[in-house]
């Protein structure tokens, strides 16, 4: 008791610390940035080019340029306005110096420069100076160029008057800082496709992107906007109309939507605020749904292929196979967290509803034909949706008694969801391996009989009543698609177990697709992981290595006598015995996981469609376009 007291009376006001200007930002990167990864370095570079995007917005910019250099510095220029220079009133320095070395410092507040605008509302452009190893900005307005430069937020000296220019816009050149970041390369193909989306976002600017490094470079520019989009988007698919394009401007808020059917069974709806990706949807997400249903229900019911029996088509059969996008831009939008992945503004649900609801109204009236194929679509969908019914209800009601799972599922001990681990096997061999071989307490373990059903091209009624997917959803006891809860997830790590060889690699992507498309909560939570079964046992004596890739085989080769060496390749986890699977793959002291994550939502989508749908063209021209970049050929 009395060692308590003495710390009590050590602790005072000069323990408290208080972090002035950028050092805070320096201090805990992740809090303004996500991450320290190759993330928060894409971070950096979107929010310079936000703040240029935003000039576009304004209408006063039409070239955004962004280069990669050969020593990892990044330039982003535009043809705007300029960054003022001028001494600010409140600050007493140069506005140029204001705004980038003072958090929410900027003019994206008050509605008066920028009456839309994305980024972090006036702290990106001072984090990318802060967390940069050195940071240079040229600015050119009334026909004059300034420049100034900073290391690590810190002003170098002050703003620089460089000589009379025709030129206008902002050039910002920044390094990131290999204190704060531990690697520093860029993916130019993920950078690529958001320089893409923001073009089809803003029609008429055009966006380009180089890579010193390695040579590439690619320009956007899409007269179409949100309707090119959305063909693209469908290009892999069988689309059932023409898209349907819906825009209206209402005060200071501009809604802008696209939509479009195609013959498939997913639903892509894809939401954005001023550029920004608002993935987790929304109040705007909310009111179109709404709208879409009412409007097709109205025009159906009117042109009698309702009948006054039937009931109402729901919101799941009018969103079969719809690919929308919803692209608002609106002064003083509120999000929930601090990733703005969900729009919160309570307006904005009754305007996008309205906005929506008289555009398809309008459009199914004027196109009796193309009307006809969406609500037959529609009808379909309720058909399966009914059929599929009992089959939900059979997994929900499963997964909801106690003791009431799948026979062959070996559950584990634990009931503490956190610490619980569910591998899901492929094949009774490798499952009765596992079994032998895990640890009863928190491992448990689902075999799989032979390959599951691919829901890409499978509509509800049928996967619900494959028995393997309704194994799963049970085992996992959280339900499935609309029905999904997170809290009653009994496992926080479900890991998927399959042969190291083309059709194991085949499973594993089944089961990536059944996720993807129907428990896309489980991969955004973290919770879904692929386990790394080792390639090759290489023996020599007493010694014994595993190896988990070619690399690793020959870097062992290299250790060992290779005269003396016995070397056996793994294809099938039946190949291993329980004491051998445990050592290599389940083990958690020991073993390699690879987590499932979803960075880019449209790229991935569009991936399943080509390898899992329907369409055979699209699939042989991306087979023919990468074979050459397979790293694990299985011959």
């Amino acid at each position: 008791m009395e060692n308590t007291k003495k710390t009590e009376q050590n602790y005072a006001a000069s323990d408290i610390q208080v972090l002035g200007g950028l050092e805070a930002v320096r201090r805990r990167p992740g809090m303004y940035i996500g991450s320290t990864d190759q993330r928060g370095l894409h971070h950096l570079i979107y929010e310079i080019v936000y703040n240029s995007v935003d000039e576009a917005m304004a209408g006063y910019c039409d070239h955004v340029s962004l280069t990669l250099h050969a020593d990892k510095s990044v330039t982003v220029e535009d043809n705007g306005r300029g960054i003022p220079v001028e001494k600010h009133p409140v600050t007493n320095i140069s506005a140029l110096e204001t705004v980038l070395t003072i958090l929410h410092a900027g003019a994206k507040f008050g509605g008066k420069t920028y009456q839309v605008s994305g980024g972090l509302h006036g702290v990106g452009a001072s984090v990318v100076n802060a967390l940069s190893r050195h940071f240079k900005v040229i600015t050119r307005r009334d026909g004059l160029a300034y420049y100034q430069e900073y290391k690590r937020g810190i002003p170098v000296g002050p703003v620089t008057e460089i000589g009379p220019t025709d030129e206008r816009g902002t050039v910002i050149t920044f390094l990131p800082d290999e204190e704060i970041f531990p690697t520093i390369e860029y993916d130019f193909d993920v950078l690529c496709e958001r320089m893409r989306e923001l073009a089809y976002l803003n029609k008429g600017l055009f966006l380009s992107i180089i890579d010193e490094a390695s040579d590439r470079e690619s320009g956007f520019y899409f007269e179409g906007g949100i309707s090119s989009f959305i063909q693209r988007l469908n290009r892999n698919h069988n689309a059932l109309h023409s898209p349907i394009y819906i825009y209206r401007q209402d005060d200071s808020t501009i809604t802008e939507i696209a939509i479009q059917y195609n013959d498939g069974y997913s639903e892509n709806i894809l939401s954005f605020v001023n550029c920004i990706n608002t993935s987790d949807g929304g109040t705007h997400v909310t009111g179109f749904r709404s709208a879409l249903t009412r409007a097709i229900n109205d025009y159906a019911r009117k042109s009698k292929l309702l009948k006054e029996e039937d009931t109402n088509l729901t919101g799941e059969d009018t969103r079969q196979g719809l690919v929308a996008i919803i692209n608002i831009k609106m002064p003083e939008p509120q999000f929930e967290g601090q990733t703005k992945a969900k729009l919160g503004n309570i307006e904005v649900k009754g305007l996008v509803e309205n906005v929506t609801a008289a555009g398809i109204s309008l459009y199914l009236e004027e196109h009796p034909d193309e009307a006809r194929t969406i609500v037959d679509k529609c009808l379909i969908a309720a058909k399966a949706r009914e059929a599929a019914r009992k089959a939900r209800e059979l997994v929900i009601k499963k997964s909801s008694l106690d003791g009431d799972l799948p026979g062959k599922l070996a559950d584990c001990s634990s009931k503490n969801p956190a610490e619980c681990e569910l591998f899901i096997v492929e094949g009774e061999s490798a499952g009765g391996s596992a079994k032998q071989g895990r640890n009863r307490r928190f491992q448990a373990i689902l075999p799989l009989r032979g390959k599951i059903l691919n829901v890409e091209k499978a509509p509800q009624d049928k996967i619900f009543s494959h028995s393997e997917i309704r194994a799963i959803a049970t085992a996992l006891g959280a339900g499935i698609d609309s029905d999904f809860n997170p809290a009653k997830l009994r496992y926080h790590k479900i890991i998927l177990m399959a042969d190291a060889d083309v059709d194991g690699a085949h499973i594993c992507t089944l089961l990536l697709t059944l996720f993807f498309r129907h428990l896309p909560q489980v991969i955004s939570d973290g919770h879904l992981y692929i386990a790394m079964p080792p390639l090759y046992r290489l023996k020599a004596g007493k010694e014994e290595y595993w190896a988990y890739s070619e690399e690793e085989k020959e870097t062992c080769l290299a250790k060992l006598d290779g005269k003396r060496v016995e070397i056996q390749r793994y294809k099938g986890l039946g190949e291993m015995n329980a004491e051998q699977l445990w050592e290599t793959t389940m083990n958690p002291e020991t073993r390699t996981l690879l987590q499932v994550t979803v960075e880019d939502f449209t790229k991935a989508d569009n991936i399943f469609t080509v390898l899992m749908g329907k369409e055979v063209a699209p699939r042989r021209q991306f087979i023919q376009t990468h074979a050459r970049a397979v790293r694990n050929l299985d011959i």
